[in-house]
């Protein structure tokens, strides 16, 4: 246990800043997470991260795009999305890493704003219970298809089962993570390497799978169609973030480490991702040859196809539902985990109360049930393909914002900031922008523009957030990033090499240490308060007022 763990023990116990601090230390929901927590090295955070996206959900998704447009299609439109989704993911994984802050802390200080920020929020948190709901799906046809349990019932177990394992934050899921991926991987890619190994016509068969429509050629608006549902997959980054805030400092002794790390378990996870998808479009093209197009999009049924080919017939159901119950839980367990930092985290800004990150993990899992009880999976690509549109539009402006923003135009402040009082309530920049990207591109994907444009809306959701994002910030001149230059603090930001400052000061209000990043000048007495008491200072009393503008 951390000096900072056992440190909570001693908080005041009636107020609501204590609450959230000794029932939130182990995952720092609502602040940065500190240099004395961050006791991992970078092998095991990225292990850990990238452990999360074990999900099936790949191999359905692939094998809807391949089904629906051809092996051709299918496989540039995995690609088209994988570079978007590497490109716009790596700044942000970088400042997640570098910074110790989740996506939402990011996000209000590159172009949203202390409340802005609130609907991307809802946005990631609406990701992550879409994304339970379909593993949940995907595992209770695997316990249909092994232990004969009807799909209600599937459903529920697969919910209920992650509880305890969310509830332990990072420490229990490094260690669930880093032990079951090697089973998980031999159970994924030995049947594949079998299958290409000793019938060589199945990979003639899948090059060559034309699809529904029988076409078979590229056709933009296949490609582009695919894309968009791959790129629903874009807000993945924000779970690979909860994850890389825990990366230790970087250092001249651990730099290639670091960034090897950072990048693998950071946009790195997409190259895995599109593996996926395009084994679900080989796997969905064998099982039309040996069961039919019925059983095709399940992942249970491709890897009893595949598994069926390889190993006595008394064991193919037992392996295939044990690789997709592994795969539920490692995704799911960070679904959970990180829809209730989400969820609190917007719950806390706008009320000032904090009822337990463990109210907004049942929010969380009573959404995802609800969706799968609704038979979800059956409409599969068309959740993602519109959720997509919305995923994409926030990604691709917090992105350029970093990319273009920070280090082009030094229009937004370099480091991100995320405490009250320093931000503006609502940064035009993000909200315009965004605002403005996902809403011409859903229009665009429910035929308001009519039919032709119709699959270029994930295309014009990135390329309207690119635009608009660095030109609202010329037009406002950047006056809306940030509320206050001064913190009121003289103790330095960052060390001497760059990392946030492990140096600890304690906050007048819970009685706790914290260190350097998380803390400010308090507006009414001569001390500092933390992040986690300004956000839920109900009355602003000890929020610092905003500095006058200079001409």
């Amino acid at each position: 246990m951390s000096t900072t763990e056992s440190r909570a023990t001693s908080t005041p116990p009636n107020t609501p800043s204590s609450r959230a601090t000794s029932e939130t230390l182990e995952d720092y929901t609502l602040r940065f997470a500190p240099r004395s927590y961050r006791r991992w090295t970078p092998a095991v955070v990225a292990t850990t991260a990238l452990g999360g996206i074990a999900y099936m959900a790949d191999f359905s998704i692939g094998a809807g795009i391949g089904l629906a447009h051809g092996t051709g299609n299918a496989l540039v439109a995995i690609a088209v999305a994988a570079v978007v989704i590497f490109t716009t993911g790596f700044p942000l994984a970088y400042y997640g890493a570098r910074y110790n802050l989740d996506l939402d802390l990011i996000t209000r200080g590159s172009g949203f704003g202390y409340y802005g920020s609130v609907l991307t929020s809802v946005i990631f948190a609406s990701f992550t219970f879409i994304f339970f709901a379909l593993e949940g799906s995907i595992m209770a046809q695997g316990l249909e298809l092994g232990l004969g349990l009807p799909l209600w019932l599937g459903y529920l177990v697969s919910t209920l089962m992650v509880i305890p394992l969310v509830i332990y934050g990072m420490s229990a899921l490094s260690k669930l993570q880093v032990w079951t991926t090697p089973i998980w991987l031999l159970l994924m890619v030995g049947p594949l390497v079998y299958l290409v190994a000793t019938d060589p016509g199945t990979v003639d068969r899948f090059l060559s799978y034309a699809g529904t429509d029988g076409k078979g050629g590229l056709d933009t608006a296949s490609v582009l169609l695919g894309a968009g549902v791959c790129l629903s997959l874009i807000a993945q980054i924000g779970e690979q973030i909860d994850y890389l805030r825990f990366m230790p400092p970087k250092t001249d002794a651990n730099r290639r480490t670091w960034w090897t790390a950072v990048v693998m378990a950071g946009p790195g996870w997409v190259v895995l991702g599109a593996l996926k998808q395009a084994i679900g479009v080989f796997l969905a093209v064998y099982v039309i040859a040996e069961v039919g197009p019925a059983a095709a999009p399940e992942p249970i049924r491709q890897f009893r196809g595949a598994f069926d080919a390889m190993l006595p017939s008394w064991l193919v159901v037992p392996l295939a539902v044990v690789l997709v119950v592994i795969s539920q839980i490692k995704i799911n367990v960070t679904n959970a985990y990180s829809g209730s930092l989400a969820w609190t985290n917007s719950f806390t800004r706008v009320t000032k109360h904090y009822p337990g990150r463990l109210v907004f993990v049942l929010v969380n899992l009573g959404f995802a049930l609800a969706l799968m009880e609704a038979d979800m999976f059956s409409f599969l690509n068309d959740i993602l393909g519109f959720y997509s549109n919305c995923a994409i539009a926030w990604i691709v402006t917090v992105a350029t914002d970093i990319g273009v923003n920070k280090y082009l135009l030094r229009i937004s402040p370099l480091r991100p900031e995320f405490r009250r009082g320093m931000l503006y309530a609502v940064n035009p920049v993000g909200v315009v922008a965004f605002t403005a990207a996902s809403g011409l591109s859903i229009a665009m994907y429910f035929h308001a523009l009519g039919d032709t444009l119709q699959p270029y809306s994930p295309v014009a959701a990135a390329v309207i957030a690119f635009v608009l994002t660095p030109l609202v910030a010329v037009v406002t001149r950047g006056r809306y990033y940030l509320r206050r230059t001064d913190d009121g603090l003289d103790e330095p930001m960052l060390d001497a090499d760059g990392n946030p400052s492990a140096v600890t000061l304690d906050c007048h209000v819970c009685h706790q240490s914290y260190e350097r990043p998380d803390l400010a000048a308090c507006a009414t007495h001569d001390a500092l308060v933390c992040s986690l008491c300004l956000s839920t200072d109900g009355v602003g009393d000890h929020v610092l007022p905003a500095q006058p503008r200079s001409a």
